[in-house]
């Protein structure tokens, strides 16, 4: 499944159930379509076809419900007219974000779909019983596209998987690590020229883990690569003795929820990361990490809690500190549970 979906949906459905809700989940795109994105390979025109054709019906089934909620949109790349007749039958809907998807639409390539669609996650917001954004920058959009009701509700982590480290590898290489995506790869690219630098001053070892093996990327250091599963991420961050999280300054960027600091932190790791969109909110600079700016800046503060251990593990306890008491599964449940509550009074 998306990290999406399985972060802002699949991990509550155990607290719904034990609260007494049956919930039905649907997601759009089937595994095998997830299973080529993710490996980069083009979709089958027919797969695409039967995942359109599967939300059409549960849509016309919605009337069984008594809640319909949506991730970001009902049917992607097409109009909003399953939001709009939902909103007309009286049934209405709540809709949540974790990325900047309007940018799909209103910073698209083509002209056609920036004019026909541009507006397209304004609308869904608007006419929404109630909108729950992952960040800030995704809710000044919804307060911008005049979203009645807006509720904040961060990605987090469930505490139960996860452990804080104990000890590092002062004793052996200090391990820069990095955890993401095939489609987040880029970001770490634009960190060669501070690997090659620290590496000719310093031993470490940068710790990729990724669902996609690959090839010598030319990071000028020493770079292991780990295969991502949901089982093994949180012992493969473990692993790692800082967690680095790198983004452009860019309208999508903005729209990232920080997850990647979250799960460093909920290990105990200090991190260093780029000054983008929550990423500000997550790193308190110089308190349980660091916010790099510029190549120079990443490569000073990588240097610093390389070769400081103590730093390293004071800034752990406290991100560890922050998570627990902001970014856990419990407390966003009970977020969503007293908003779904009093909608449906």
């Amino acid at each position: 499944m998306g990290a999406s979906s399985r972060l802002r949906t699949y991990q509550f459905i155990s607290l719904w159930e034990q609260a007494g809700y049956e919930v039905k989940i649907s997601s759009f795109f089937n595994e095998k379509y997830l299973r080529r994105f993710y490996l980069g390979k083009r979709h089958h025109p027919l797969n695409v076809l039967g995942c359109y054709i599967k939300r059409l019906w549960i849509f016309l089934n919605a009337w069984r419900y008594d809640l319909i909620w949506i991730e970001k949109e009902a049917f992607p790349f097409l109009p909003s007219y399953a939001e709009w007749l939902l909103e007309k039958l009286g049934k209405g809907y709540v809709v949540d974000y974790d990325d900047a998807v309007f940018h799909n639409y209103d910073q698209h390539a083509s002209c056609i779909v920036r004019a026909w669609m541009g507006n397209k996650i304004d609308w869904v917001m608007r006419h929404s019983t109630a909108t729950f954004v992952g960040n800030l920058y995704l809710k000044e959009r919804a307060l911008k596209s005049g979203a009645k009701e807006i509720i904040d509700l961060p990605t987090v982590i469930n505490p139960i998987r996860y452990r804080k480290k104990i000890g590092d590898s002062s004793a052996s290489k200090i391990k820069i690590g990095w955890i993401g995506s095939p489609t987040t790869m880029k970001y770490l690219e634009t960190l060669k020229p501070v690997f090659e630098k620290l590496n000719s001053e310093l031993d470490f070892e940068l710790l990729v883990v990724n669902a996609k093996p690959f090839f010598d990327l030319g990071f000028g250091c020493e770079v292991r690569w780990v295969s991502w599963s949901e089982e093994t991420e949180v012992e493969a961050i473990l692993e790692m003795d800082i967690g680095i999280m790198p983004l452009p300054d860019d309208k999508w960027e903005r729209g990232k929820c920080a997850y990647k600091l979250i799960q460093y932190m909920a290990c105990g790791l200090p991190v260093v990361a780029s000054p983008v969109g929550m990423n500000v909110e997550v790193v308190k600079h110089g308190e349980n990490g660091f916010l790099a700016s510029s190549e120079e800046e990443w490569v000073d503060y990588l240097n610093t809690l390389i070769q400081n251990s103590s730093l390293r593990k004071e800034f752990g306890g406290k991100g560890y500190q922050l998570v627990q008491e902001r970014y856990t599964l419990q407390r966003n449940f009970e977020i969503m549970r007293r908003e779904i509550e009093r909608l449906m009074k």
